[in-house]
């Protein structure tokens, strides 16, 4: 197992919801930034569809979130969050989301790519089934990142738009289990309640929450030697 990369300069994280990558990997993110790293948050989906509530619209639940995902970003010290607005629960893999997420990498020029692990389909042990649109948002990443990003007459289109090709050098897959690198948060944890705190439309942050998020990092770290950390594959490309 890898730990604790250097910290990256220019890092451009991908996901299909507001919170996924808060959830999974905003300690990690803060910890970077706290360290110079510019940060961009891609977010694939509207996220209009996520909440229990009888009087909720769409519309109204993809402005909520929004906000909530600028107030989690700000608390991180992320530069910049791109919405693409895809429908929630309707994301696909197809070329319409892969020239969007490679026309923002030609733009951010990151080193470093993280994203959630697309073959992660359902935990039996978790009781827990991955959602589609994590799947989609990570596979349309990964494609992204290469060769479409990377090799130039691919959408020729952007090069009179001044954008030109980019190879990215890291990529991070976002892993909950079976993960092959690990980064220590512990320093940064709190931090990382407190941007889940603001994802107040999706989570009630009791007592039973917390303890659940203490735990599942706990788990993570313990394997890495960390009192908490997060977990992920890393690819580093040639």
């Amino acid at each position: 197992m890898t730990k604790n990369l250097k910290t990256p300069k220019n890092v451009l994280a991908v996901f299909a919801h507001p919170d996924d990558m808060d959830f999974s990997s905003s300690g990690t993110i803060a910890k970077w930034a706290k360290k110079g790293a510019t940060i961009t948050y891609l977010v694939c989906t509207d996220g209009g569809k996520g909440s229990e509530d009888p009087l909720m619209t769409p519309k109204k639940l993809s402005l909520i979130r929004q906000k909530e995902q600028l107030a989690a970003a700000k608390i991180l010290g992320v530069k910049d969050v791109i919405f693409l607005t895809h429908k929630d629960g309707e994301l696909a893999p197809n070329m319409k989301l892969k020239e969007d997420i490679s026309k923002v990498i030609r733009q951010k020029k990151p080193d470093l790519v993280i994203t959630l692990d697309p073959t992660f389909l359902y935990s039996i042990k978790r009781g827990f089934i991955n959602h589609s649109d994590h799947r989609a948002a990570g596979q349309a990443t990964i494609d992204a990142v290469f060769p479409l990003a990377r090799d130039r007459l691919n959408f020729p289109h952007h090069e009179k738009q001044g954008l030109s090709s980019h190879k990215v050098k890291t990529l991070l897959l976002v892993a909950m289990e079976d993960f092959t690198h690990c980064e220590d948060i512990t320093s940064m944890f709190k931090v990382k309640l407190k941007t889940l705190r603001a994802h107040a439309s999706q989570v009630a942050m009791d007592g039973v929450f917390e303890k659940r998020v203490r735990e599942r990092s706990r788990i993570i770290g313990k394997k890495a030697g960390f009192r908490y950390g997060e977990g992920f594959k890393k690819i580093d490309l040639s």
